[in-house]
This record gives C-alpha cells, structure tokens and sequence, in this order.
C-alpha cells in the first residue's frame, strides 16, 4: 500500500462515522481507533482545562507546552500547527544539529518547523502561520498522531 493511499484511508475513517477499523494487506497492518461515540451512547462533559485536544483520527491526545514556555497555562493564540500525519517527530535536521525552531522564535509562513518521519520518508512541516512560537508541544523523536498539535504561534 503506498504512502497516499494510507493517508486517504485515514482520511476516510476519519470523516465517516466509523468508531474503529482495521486492515491487513500485503503483510501491513493498520489499526485506527476514533473517539466518536456511536448513536444513543451516553457523553460525560469533559472539563475544559485549556491543556486537552483531541485528535481526528485517534483517541484523546494530551497536549501540554514546553518547559521553557513563559506562560504554561494561559495562550495568547489560538494558531496551532498540527501533525499531518502519524510518525516520528524531529526537532532538528541531525542529532548534532540545532532545533529548526525554539519558544519565542519568530517564523515566516512556510518555515520549518520540524520532520515527521513516516515509513521512512521525511516530511518537513512548515509553518502555515507568520508569528512568534508561543509553545512546543511535542519532543524530538516522540512519535505523533494524525491530528495532534505540534506548535503554537501567536
């Protein structure tokens, strides 16, 4: 199965009313679980904390800002950079190499701001806002789902 169709497929599920699929094909398995309750089932609020996401195509993500934010709880922005895809997260080109970008950097529109690397392939994630980074919300070589917030730019 190549790499645009996986992301069709997730695409898919996550627009349809599906609450679980699984597919096995040609020695891949792919397994994706929602957070949509079927019809009739009961919802319990959630409260409300500021730090909760959720995700499009998996269960509940935690989303918390990086340690040197200067404001952990409250955000100036609602702008927040997502993962397109599931894999692995890097901050930086290399392991020598400096992040593409810290807490308080200022980013132009279509700036790296990191690499997800999906079934090895490279994908750089670009800014899609003009802006100053408010929060990382994710660690170098932490592994990402469809959906979650990476970076918040205010």
């Amino acid at each position: 199965m190549e790499f645009e169709q996986i992301l069709k497929l997730i695409e898919a599920v996550s627009e349809s009313e599906l609450a679980s699929f699984q597919m096995e094909k040609d020695g891949l398995r792919l397994s994706m679980t929602t957070d949509k309750m079927p019809a009739g089932a009961a919802v319990e609020p959630v409260p409300e904390t500021g730090k909760e996401e959720r995700g499009a195509s998996e269960s509940r993500v935690t989303a918390e800002p990086a340690k040197d934010s200067a404001e952990p709880e409250a955000f100036l922005s609602d702008r927040v950079v997502k993962a397109p895809l599931v894999g692995t997260f890097y901050a930086a080109p290399s392991e020598e190499a400096e992040p593409f970008v810290k807490v308080g950097d200022t980013v132009k529109k279509g700036q790296i701001l990191g690499i997800i690397e999906a079934m090895k392939l490279m994908n750089e994630i670009e800014s899609e806002y003009d802006g100053v980074i408010e929060a990382v919300m994710i660690e170098n070589e932490q592994v990402v789902e469809y959906g979650q917030p990476l970076f918040r730019i205010r």
